[in-house]
């Protein structure tokens, strides 16, 4: 069964006894990511925040929205190299801190329990910039048969496959189809 892919606008699904505290949250960070960062930060913040929500119990029911807030801005930021001065948009974690008038421990802590819940890494494709994915050859770096290969290279069969198993955030074939009728 194929995976639905969610369209970075779109909202996520969020448990209504979480909905308050989800939009409370959410909020903070696209005021945050309108004032100093994009609207792909935006987004995929929004999709952290769900994660979290749909988490049974979920995490964002205890805690301050603002730590909440802080935490996954940080993470996102983190997953994206945020703070590489050789990438645009570009901006310190600790000033992520600042703006949400939390303690750097508190920040970094929020972010690190984060990334462990969810096991958020660099170069995750579920929380890459959609912008970056292309750039970024470790995305799409699998092992086939006990070798690495570039799946955008693969018969479109196998990366039907890898994208079913959630393991490419799109299939590249299609992408290249769609680029050729224009």
């Amino acid at each position: 069964m194929a995976r639905r892919k969610q369209v970075p606008s779109e909202e996520p699904t969020v448990p209504p006894t979480v909905r308050p505290v989800y939009d409370k949250i959410v909020a903070l960070t696209d005021a945050f990511c309108r004032d100093h960062l994009t609207e792909e930060y935006a987004a995929l913040c929004r999709n952290l925040a769900g994660a979290l929500a749909r988490k049974r119990p979920s995490p964002l029911l205890g805690g301050k929205p603002t730590t909440w807030a802080c935490g996954i801005v940080r993470t996102i930021g983190w997953a994206n190299f945020l703070d590489d001065s050789s990438r645009k948009p570009h901006l310190k974690l600790t000033a992520i801190d600042k703006a949400f008038g939390v303690a750097e421990s508190t920040g970094q802590g929020k972010s690190k329990a984060i990334r462990t819940m969810l096991k958020i890494r660099q170069f995750d494709h579920r929380w890459t910039l959609p912008s970056r994915r292309d750039a970024i050859s470790i995305i799409w770096m699998l092992e086939v048969n006990g070798l690495i290969m570039d799946i955008r290279r693969c018969p479109r069969e196998a990366q039907v496959v890898a994208f079913e198993k959630g393991l490419i955030p799109y299939i590249p074939a299609d992408r290249a189809d769609d680029s050729a009728g224009e």
